[in-house]
């Protein structure tokens, strides 16, 4: 294992676990003790998630790199997105923390609720990670990757829609309320989910227009997440 493999391991630990104490603060601050269950069990998937998507790409030195530390040329649009899209997200979390774990404005859920959401979520992340491990220039922010040859994946997921990783972001979104137990928390989860799908337009008005070859591809790839919608 070369020195260089071992920083960005140390790199992803590092992140990933600094990620798991903001989540975990987020969490229990909102729903004011530790006796959350919902909570502990949104951590305990959220980190063996993290550890599987780690598995899923540790010997691509390149992916790791451009995921953690992505060269230049994001687009304007896309770190609005980033600007937009964090607080949404932890806005989910500290309305179903006051929801479910402080001040029970939802109904409890039954049981198969929350096995549904952790089936959507687990369901959401698969087809997440695969799509990640099946495309090499799988980017945490849009850019083309000139210096690294960038291309055109049509294999795998992406032979029936032009964003799978998306489509998984989505899934795993609209089971958060199920599993967090909080009907609440539904509302900035929609919002999540529409700041995915106008980022996704954005970035495949981009490809179709920067990327060779993306606009022959998506006239055999027809749809961007769901087939035979949209």
């Amino acid at each position: 294992m070369t020195k260089l493999i071992i920083l960005k391991i140390i790199q992803f630990i590092i992140i990933n676990l600094c990620s798991t104490i903001v989540l975990f603060l987020i969490l229990f601050v909102s729903s004011g003790h530790l006796n959350y269950w919902q909570g502990w069990l949104f951590l305990t998937l959220n980190i063996l998630i993290t550890v599987i998507g780690f598995l899923s790409m540790q010997k691509d030195i390149k992916l790791i790199n451009e995921r953690f530390n992505p060269g230049p040329g994001t687009k304007w649009w896309d770190l609005l997105f980033m600007i937009l899209s964090l607080p949404t997200y932890i806005s989910i979390l500290i309305v179903a923390g006051m929801d479910s774990g402080r001040y029970h404005w939802s109904p409890y859920f039954p049981n198969s609720i929350y096995i549904l959401g952790i089936g959507l979520i687990v369901l959401g992340q698969t087809i997440f990670h695969i799509a990640k491990k099946q495309n090499h220039f799988f980017s945490s922010v849009v850019r083309i990757q000139t210096e690294r040859d960038h291309t055109v994946c049509n294999t795998g997921l992406y032979k029936f829609v032009r964003h799978p990783g998306y489509l998984g972001s989505i899934i795993s979104t609209i089971g958060l309320p199920m599993l967090l137990g909080s009907l609440w928390c539904g509302l900035p989860s929609i919002i999540y989910i529409t700041l995915f799908l106008i980022r996704t337009y954005f970035e495949d008005i981009t490809l179709i227009k920067e990327l060779k070859g993306y606009y022959k591809y998506s006239t055999t790839t027809k749809f961007r997440i769901i087939k035979g919608i949209w």
